[in-house]
């Protein structure tokens, strides 16, 4: 494996980390609410939509937008049709309920509570998008 150093830029990375860190973190320290996707969207869904949930998904359909318009987005290119994507949202969605959450519910808020069953959550997440990127690129290229 090789890193394309001109092309490595962490520094956009590093800062959405830190803000969805922050952002959590001002959830759980200013309302006692986890910041777990499928939690909140599964209370909107449920129609026991509180005010914070509303603002919560709201912020994360405006924010793009917000971004996209400062066009500060770098280019983007989909290598999958709208059947492939349709399936896998699927296979995402039934995957957050087995697992009881997201990646961003455990990965940002279980482990930082220090959950056993979000450290097996984010390793089961993890390994399975592990082997997934070696099989398509690597183990099932002739």
């Amino acid at each position: 494996m090789t890193i394309d150093w001109t092309s490595f830029t962490p520094w956009s990375a590093l800062l959405g980390g830190a803000l969805i860190g922050i952002a959590a973190s001002l959830l759980a320290l200013g309302a006692g609410r986890i910041a777990g996707i499928s939690g909140i969207v599964g209370g909107l869904v449920g129609g026991k939509a509180a005010r914070w949930q509303l603002a919560f998904v709201a912020g994360l359909l405006i924010a793009p937008l917000g971004w996209l318009m400062l066009a500060l987005m770098p280019a983007f290119v989909l290598e999958a049709g709208p059947g492939m994507q349709i399936v896998a949202g699927l296979l995402v969605g039934i995957g957050t309920r087995y697992a009881n959450g997201c990646t961003s519910g455990h990965g940002v808020c279980g482990l930082s509570r220090l959950s056993l069953r979000s450290l097996v959550a984010v390793l089961a997440f993890m390994g399975a998008g592990f082997v997934t990127v070696y099989l398509l690129r690597h183990a099932l290229i002739a």
